[in-house]
């Protein structure tokens, strides 16, 4: 065992928080091993041998945003080649596939788009929840939240846009736009993005609404070490603040994204290396102490890897996807859906159980595209 690990192993043992100096050491380590043995007993002591996944779609609506960032291969100006936007009509046509299809979860993000009105999202939601009512609506970073606050003429009430969001159909929201916490990255790689504070003043107030959320930190790029372990300490709190306040809703997941080079103004990096992946993941888990669950999302950790993670603190693989135009592995032409049954596999093979989970990950009981969520008198197949 490293010797930088001996102390933290003991204090993983005996549920003991991690301090910052801790999670530093835990990426800078090269005893990979003891490193994901200590995430496992983590992730073990929460969830078993359990690992969930879920039937989802993505829709990205829109690549059309205002702003520019280095890191980002996604966005498009309003008259610039490849620029889309999804009507309302075609984002219901998505979604009613998707319920037909048996899914249980729309995933809904795009760009900042400067010319769409208010009214769009929330036509757009509420058109979705009546089309398709069994579909959990998961929609909108924060980063989105308050750039409809501003179209909507309301900046310093964010609360009150979640509102109207959460009553037009929003169910939670999926963590992204985090990127990282620290203001040098912000300014040199996505300046013009909301900042830390706001990015958390959003997540808690969704939290006491009761509005669900998951967390991510987009690594591997100009940040560093110290960097993301801020990030994850930043985190921890807001999480202490809302357990200690008995809040509605909840960090429920998060979503360690290693940064893809590809085609954007930073493409001259080289980007994390699978070990450094597997690293993120277990500190994620390990650092992460009151969050429920670890997601690997395997459309930028690649199947493989988020397979391995599973022995490393990860419980989660995400879902079947089908459709993520943002960033994922392996550049524009890459297959991007997944098959209940491999993602199935991945965890048998790893020698855990798979378990079907829905949004607010509550097992999910399965007859083809008909489902419904797992009373506590049935077996979980």
């Amino acid at each position: 065992m490293d010797s930088a690990l001996k102390n933290i192993s003991d204090k993983v043992e005996n549920q003991i928080r991690l301090t910052p100096e801790d999670g530093l050491a835990l990426l800078q380590t090269n005893d990979i091993w003891t490193l994901c043995e200590l995430a496992d007993k983590v992730k073990r002591r929460l969830h078993g041998d359990l690992v969930y996944y879920n039937i989802n779609r993505h829709l990205n609506y829109s690549n059309i945003c205002a702003l520019s960032c280095k890191f980002c291969a996604f966005y498009r100006k309003k008259d610039q080649d490849g620029a889309y936007e999804y009507s309302i009509e075609q984002a219901v046509e998505e979604a009613t596939k998707a319920q037909a299809a048996g899914a249980t979860e729309m995933h809904i993000v795009g760009g900042l788009h400067p010319f769409l009105p208010f009214s769009y999202y929330t036509d757009m939601l509420s058109a979705i929840r009546d089309a398709a009512p069994s579909l959990h609506i998961k929609a909108f970073t924060a980063v989105e939240i308050v750039h409809l606050a501003r179209i909507s003429k309301r900046p310093d009430d964010l609360k009150a846009v979640l509102s109207d969001l959460k009553d037009a159909g929003l169910g939670s929201l999926p963590g992204g736009g985090a990127e990282v916490f620290d203001d040098r990255v912000h300014d040199e790689a996505f300046k013009g993005k909301i900042r830390s504070d706001k990015w958390i003043q959003v997540h808690n107030d969704s939290h006491e609404l009761g509005i669900m959320s998951n967390a991510t930190i987009l690594y591997g790029h100009i940040e560093s070490l110290q960097d993301r372990i801020h990030h994850l300490c930043m985190l921890r709190e807001a999480q202490d603040d809302a357990i200690a306040r008995d809040l509605p809703g909840r960090f429920q997941t998060v979503i360690p994204l290693p940064f893809i080079p590809d085609d954007s103004e930073l493409e001259h990096l080289p980007g994390p290396t699978g070990l450094e992946n597997l690293k993120m993941l277990a500190t994620c888990r390990l650092m992460l102490d009151n969050f429920p669950h670890v997601k690997a999302f395997w459309i930028m950790q690649t199947l493989e890897l988020s397979q391995l993670a599973l022995h490393a603190g990860v419980d989660d693989l995400d879902g079947t996807v089908v459709w993520y135009d943002i960033t994922h592995v392996g550049g524009e032409n890459t297959h991007q859906e997944i098959g209940v049954t491999q993602l199935r596999t991945a965890a048998i093979e790893a020698g855990l159980v798979p378990v079907e989970r829905d949004t607010l990950y509550r097992p999910v009981i399965r007859d083809s595209a008909t489902w419904h969520i797992k009373a506590e008198s049935e077996a979980t197949v």
